[in-house]
């Protein structure tokens, strides 16, 4: 297959490796179209590898790529120094000074040599900023001072600033609120250069021009959105189970006339032998007869051997063109929780954002959706249930062993292994039920040895959950905080698999309502009201009424 060496961009044979000998891409080719693109594929496979690798972040081990200008790039998880003013972090800081310096009279050369033709450098910044919703912060504000979701579109208001040949976003939704999330899904729609984004977002991969899909390590590439994507998937497995069923038939036909064949030779033998034994034959015929039959034998045995060797290849090859479906099993019956045990109390409860929730109160196994914009408290309320925070005024009482999985998953230990993280958080549980328990959660057999800091977002968000469910005591409060994001559509769907299997209560921040509708949410408690907010019964649809 030729690769137009025209495209946006253009992997030639890259390969990467960790330091610790992990192979995450091998000999990998792609050309990445112009318009948008949707890069997909199971957490692990090497997406967020691969945007660093195109962004000059990694070097390859092996292997050219060749990007139309530089890219810009939005990485997963956005680190920004809290003290750097909104100008800074846009890159427009020098160009305002100079502005400011030669409208206050200060007619320098250098001010003019910086400023260029960026007279407009402020319209220009605003404009950006509005158009991303951010209209309201001023560009003397510091990072410490704006929302995690704020920051990302603050970033992505940067790149576009800067008008890169290649955009590169990595899951950009994360952390932001619908609102916010509409008004990145028409910036990548209305963005005039390429754009690759990593995403498990259903609606922004709705918006694409064309799904890359990065699987067994290699990326095909489909023509059309994430539903023109499913259907031709869709299609192909039809196709494939057709194939896999035909083929398995066939296998087994022809070791039953493997069977057969060989039936009729031990019986033809011993008819043979038995003539032979009855003196109805001489020593010469008999001799001759048996050289007659070894020959058929063999020839006919070498032809059922070939056609069961193609059988058997036609069968791997109508398996490999199905897809695994591995799924999260667990089973924790220390989780569960009596329908009428009061869980969690609040009372009067003031957070630092000054939100006040007079009365919240949980019991039994309930589910409850903490909505909101950005920026409405969400994250602080978890915090303060978690303890982590305490709160200005009143009281928080948690009746129960809890466990507080946040956004940003730094709970484990990155330089130990999976199987020592969750050893360290359930001492008394031996090698082999961590090991069974491992399994359970897709980490199965030298998978469990693997260093925390070499797994992808997805499987350590995956990791975390494990540990954290694993653990002594068990939880019977489990508090989640954007637990989608950095998860591929596969692993939601697992994610929503092992809560089936959790019997304690949820409180789950989350902007993702198909996966809310997903794991069962019993109640709401949207932070969006400008009243004190109250838990209401989820309505006909599962959202709040």
């Amino acid at each position: 297959m030729s690769i137009r060496t025209t495209a946006p961009v253009l992997c030639t044979g890259v390969s990467f490796a960790w330091p610790d000998g992990t192979r995450v891409l091998d000999d990998l080719s792609w050309a990445a179209g112009e318009g948008s693109t949707g890069l997909i594929g199971r957490n692990g496979s090497g997406k967020s590898t691969l945007l660093q690798l195109i962004a000059g972040r990694l070097l390859p081990s092996s292997g050219t790529l060749h990007i139309a200008g530089d890219p810009g790039y939005l990485p997963q998880d956005l680190t920004l120094d809290p003290a750097l003013r909104v100008d800074e972090v846009l890159g427009v800081a020098s160009a305002r000074a100079a502005l400011h310096a030669i409208e206050a009279g200060d007619a320098a050369e250098e001010h003019f040599t910086t400023l260029g033709d960026q007279w407009d450098v402020e319209e220009r910044t605003h404009a950006a900023l509005a158009r991303l919703g951010l209209g309201h912060i001023g560009l003397d504000r510091t990072v410490r001072e704006i929302s995690g979701g704020e920051a990302v579109l603050l970033r992505l208001a940067a790149l576009l600033l800067a008008r890169p040949g290649v955009l590169l976003l990595d899951e950009p939704t994360n952390n932001l609120d619908r609102h916010a999330r509409h008004r990145l899904y028409d910036a990548v729609t209305e963005y005039r250069g390429a754009v690759i984004v990593v995403t498990h977002d259903r609606e922004l991969l709705e918006r694409v021009d064309q799904i890359a899909e990065l699987r067994t390590g290699a990326i095909r590439t489909f023509g059309g959105n994430l539903t023109a994507y499913e259907n031709t998937i869709a299609t192909e497995q039809e196709a494939a189970e057709r194939a896999h069923a035909t083929a398995r038939a066939d296998l087994a036909r022809q070791r039953r006339d493997l069977a057969a064949a060989q039936t009729r030779q031990a019986r033809s033998a011993r008819y043979g032998k038995q003539m032979y034994a009855d003196n109805r034959l001489d020593k010469a015929s008999a001799q001759t007869m048996k050289r007659a039959a070894q020959v058929s034998r063999g020839k006919q045995q070498a032809v059922h051997d070939q056609r069961l060797t193609d059988a058997k290849e036609h069968l791997d090859a109508a398996e490999d063109r199905l897809r695994d479906d591995d799924t999260i099993r667990i089973d924790l019956p220390d989780t569960a929780v009596p329908p009428h045990r009061t869980v969690l109390t609040l009372h009067r409860t003031r957070l630092r954002t000054g939100r006040t929730i007079d009365d919240l109160n949980i019991h039994g196994p309930e589910r409850i959706a903490l909505t909101g914009r950005n920026g409405t408290g969400k994250t602080t309320l978890l915090r303060t249930i978690a303890g982590q925070l305490p709160p200005s005024e009143g009281e928080v009482c948690v009746h129960v062993p809890l466990r507080y999985l946040p956004q940003r998953l730094d709970l484990l230990d990155g330089q130990r292994t999976i199987f020592d993280n969750v050893a360290r958080l359930n001492p008394h549980a031996t090698g082999n039920q961590i090991r069974a328990q491992l399994a359970r959660f897709l980490f199965k057999g030298h998978r469990a040895d693997q260093l925390v800091d070499t797994l992808s977002g997805g499987e350590r968000f995956r990791a975390t959950l494990a540990a954290l469910l694993l653990a002594d005591p068990a939880p019977q409060l489990l508090l989640l905080d954007e637990p989608t994001n950095n998860l591929d559509m596969d692993s939601v769907t697992q994610l929503a698999q092992a809560l089936a299997g959790y019997q304690g209560a949820l409180v789950v921040v989350s902007h993702d309502f198909p996966f809310l509708q997903q794991i069962g949410i019993t109640s709401w408690l949207d932070l969006d009201t400008e009243t004190v907010p109250e838990v209401s019964a989820k309505g006909s649809s599962g959202s709040p009424r």
